[in-house]
C-alpha cells in the first residue's frame, strides 16, 4: 500500500519513488563509451552504505544545528555519485557545500576554512591537484576522496566498503530524526560581487519548491520520460530540478562535457532539459552559423523560416496565410533543428539570466518550446515560470506567473520581494547581511521588476547593476545588452556610464561572422587584434549599434564603444560560473579601455 504522508525531506525522493515507479534508469551516465542506468533499488542500496559509510568516518548524526552538524564538500560534474553524495550525506545529518568545478583556488580555500569542511569528494585529477595544493590551508579537512580512479588517491568506495550492518541500522535509525527544518545544504553565491556568501537552505526549502513547481508548470509523474543534465548540479536551479525528477519518476541522464552536449542529445533523446539562455544563444547561433553557409533556394528558404519564427506569437494569431506559411517552415527547416534536439523535446526552461525574446519566439516556433523562469539561490530558486498548460499562462519577455506558494510584492522603487517556505535560513555566520536581506520574511532579491497586465513578472535589471549617468539619470543596462545581442555580430556586450556623461559599450565580436563578413567585402583578416582595429569593421559595427540604439531613448542610447578581441570566460574571470558577467571585474580589467572612451570624447567634445 503506498503511504499517504507526503514527502519532507530531499533523501525521501529515493524511497518514494521505489514505492510509486521503480524505474531502471533512475540515474545514467556515460561509462566506457556506454549509457549505464543505476535503477531506484540500486541508487537507495548505494546510498544507505554510502551513509553508512560515512557514519564509520564519525559523520553526522551529532548535533543539527547549522554551525554544529558536519559539513562535506563535492566539486564535480554531473554524475550519479554526485547525487550519491548528496543523498548519502543527508541521511547522516550532516551538510552538503557543493562547488563549481571553476571555482578558482583562492575562493575555494575560503569557502572550504569558512564552512569547516572535513572531507571533500571530487571527480578528476585536475580537482585533485587543486585541493592537494591548498589543502594544508584548511586545517578542518581530514581527507579527499575521488569519483574517477585514481592511482594514489582515495576513490569513494572505500567509504562504502567501510558499511556494516550495525552502520546501516543506525542509518535506518537516524533517517526518521532529521526534520524538514533541518539544514540540507550550503551553497556559496559568488555572484558578481564581492566574498561568497554561504545560502542556507533546508529540506523544507528546497522540497516546497520541488513541489510547488511540480504543480505549476507543472511536471505530472512521469515515469517513461527522460531528461539530459548539464548544468552544474552545485547551482540550486539545477539540483532542484533534479529532485523534481526524482520526485516525477523522470529518468535523469547525465551529459559527458558541454563539449558533448550536442551528440548526448542526439544519443539520449530527452523529453526536456533545463538550461541557462548563454547556451541556448549558442545553440542559435550554431544553427545561424550552419544557415550562413548554405546557397541558393536552401539559404533562401532557411531565412524565409527565421524571419517567420521573429514574428511568433504564442497567444495572439497572425493570421491564416502566416499559420499555413509557419506549418510549412516546420515542415522543411525547424524539422531538422527539432531532429538535432533529438527529436523528443517537450520542454526547455531557462533561468539563471534574462532570454532574449527572439530566441523564446524562434525556438517555440519551431515547435522546441521554451518556457522562462525565475528566482534566486535564497529562493531555493524559483519564484515565478511561464506554464505550459495552457499558452495563455505563458508570455514572452516576462519570467511568467507567480508559481504556487509565493507571495510577491514590489517595492516603491521594483525591487522584487518574495515571502513562503522557500525563503532560506540565512546566510551562514552572517546575521547582519541575513537581517538585511530578508525583512519581517520577506526576501529582497535585488533584483528591480515590474507585472505586466497584473499576472506575468519581468525582470528589468539588478538593482546594483543600474547606474546613473553624471547628468543624474538612471540607466538599466541588462535591456539594452539583451537587444544588442540579438545581432549576429555581437556575441558578448557590457553597458557602462555610471557618473559619466554618457552611456558606452564594450562589445565582442561574433569572430565566426565577423570573418564571413570581412571575406564578403574583401578586407583580409589577419587576426582578432586587427580585426578590431580595421576602420571598415568599426564602421559596420558602428551601423549595428546605431540600430538598436532607436529602441532605447536618448540617455540610454551607446554613444561610443570598443571592440573587443577575445571573448570573456569563466576561466578568464570575466563571467560567473552561471554564465553571468562579473561587472566588477570587467570594469577593473578594462578600466584603460573604458577611460580610453571617454579621454577620446573629451578631446573631441
Amino acid at each position: 500500500m503506498k503511504s499517504t504522508t507526503a514527502p519532507k525531506r530531499l533523501f525521501d525522493a529515493v524511497a518514494y519513488q521505489l514505492e510509486r515507479f521503480p524505474k531502471p534508469d533512475m540515474l545514467v551516465s556515460k561509462v566506457d563509451g556506454l549509457w549505464k542506468p543505476w535503477s531506484t533499488a540500486q541508487v537507495q542500496q548505494i546510498v544507505n552504505r554510502f551513509s553508512a559509510g560515512l557514519l564509520a568516518l564519525g559523520v553526522g548524526g551529532k548535533d543539527f544545528t547549522a554551525e554544529g552538524a558536519d559539513k562535506i564538500a563535492i566539486i564535480s560534474n554531473n554524475r550519479p555519485e554526485w547525487v550519491f553524495t548528496d543523498l548519502a550525506v543527508q541521511q547522516t545529518g550532516a551538510v552538503l557545500v557543493p562547488l563549481y568545478p571553476t571555482t578558482n583556488p583562492k575562493e575555494i580555500e575560503f569557502i572550504l576554512n569558512d564552512a569547516g569542511v572535513q572531507y571533500i569528494f571530487i571527480s578528476s585529477l585536475d580537482l585533485l591537484q587543486k585541493i592537494r595544493e591548498l589543502k594544508d590551508r584548511v586545517p578542518a579537512l581530514k581527507n579527499i576522496y575521488t569519483f574517477e580512479e585514481i592511482p594514489g588517491a582515495d576513490h569513494w568506495s572505500k567509504v562504502t566498503d567501510l558499511a556494516t550492518d550495525a552502520l546501516l541500522q543506525q542509518v535506518e535509525d537516524i533517517r526518521p530524526t532529521i526534520s524538514e527544518d533541518h539544514l540540507a545544504t550550503i551553497i556559496y553565491t559568488s555572484g558578481t560581487t564581492g566574498t561568497p556568501k554561504g545560502v542556507m537552505l533546508t529540506h523544507k526549502n528546497i522540497v516546497s519548491n520541488v513541489f510547488n513547481s511540480k504543480k505549476s508548470f507543472p511536471f505530472p509523474d512521469a515515469p517513461e520520460q527522460k531528461v539530459l543534465s548539464f548544468l552544474p548540479l552545485n547551482h540550486i536551479f539545477e539540483k532542484m530540478c533534479t529532485y523534481i525528477y526524482l520526485f516525477s519518476g523522470i529518468g535523469a541522464y547525465y551529459a559527458e562535457s558541454m563539449d558533448k552536449i550536442g551528440d548526448n542529445l542526439k544519443e539520449v533523446r530527452p523529453d526536456g532539459f533545463t538550461t541557462v539562455p548563454r547556451l541556448l544563444e549558442k545553440v542559435y547561433e550554431k544553427i545561424m552559423s550552419t544557415g550562413n553557409e548554405l546557397k541558393g533556394i536552401k539559404r533562401a528558404l532557411f531565412f524565409w523560416a527565421v524571419a517567420l519564427g521573429k514574428k511568433y506569437d504564442n497567444n495572439i494569431s497572425n493570421g491564416w496565410w502566416y499559420d499555413t506559411q509557419l506549418k510549412l517552415a516546420n515542415k522543411l527547416i525547424f524539422s531538422k533543428w527539432r531532429e538535432a534536439l533529438g527529436g523528443r523535446i517537450t520542454f526547455i526552461v531557462t533561468g539563471g539570466a534574462a532570454c532574449q525574446e527572439n530566441l523564446l519566439r524562434i525556438f517555440n516556433a519551431a515547435q522546441v518550446p521554451v518556457y522562462e523562469g525565475y528566482g534566486p539561490t535564497e529562493n531555493s530558486p524559483v519564484i515565478s515560470v511561464n506554464r505550459r498548460d495552457r499558452p495563455e499562462n505563458t508570455r514572452f519577455g516576462t519570467t511568467g506567473p507567480v508559481i504556487e506558494g509565493q507571495e510577491v510584492k514590489l517595492t516603491e522603487e521594483g525591487e522584487i520581494c518574495v515571502k513562503g517556505p522557500s525563503v532560506m535560513m540565512g546566510y551562514f555566520k552572517r546575521p547582519d547581511l541575513t537581517a538585511e536581506t530578508v525583512i519581517d520574511g520577506w526576501l529582497h532579491t535585488g533584483d528591480i521588476g515590474t507585472f505586466i497586465d497584473g499576472k506575468f513578472l519581468k525582470i528589468t535589471d539588478r538593482k546594483k547593476e543600474l547606474f546613473k549617468t553624471s547628468g543624474g539619470k538612471y540607466v538599466a543596462p541588462q535591456p539594452i545588452e539583451n537587444k544588442a545581442k540579438e545581432s549576429p555580430f555581437i556575441e558578448q556586450i557590457m553597458v557602462v556610464g555610471n557618473e559619466k556623461k554618457f552611456v558606452s559599450a564594450l562589445i565582442v565580436p561574433s569572430f565566426n561572422m565577423l570573418k564571413k563578413w570581412m571575406a564578403q567585402n574583401s578586407i583580409p583578416f589577419t587576426s582578432n587584434e586587427e580585426a578590431v582595429k580595421n576602420p571598415d569593421v568599426i564602421a559596420m559595427y558602428q551601423k549595428v549599434v546605431d540600430r538598436y540604439n532607436g529602441f532605447f531613448n536618448h540617455v540610454e542610447q551607446i554613444k561610443k564603444f570598443e571592440l573587443m578581441p577575445r571573448e570573456w570566460g569563466v576561466d578568464t574571470g570575466e563571467m560567473t560560473p552561471k554564465l553571468s558577467l562579473k561587472r566588477k571585474t570587467i570594469l577593473e580589467k578594462y578600466k584603460d579601455v573604458i577611460d580610453k572612451i571617454y579621454e577620446s570624447a573629451a578631446t573631441h567634445s
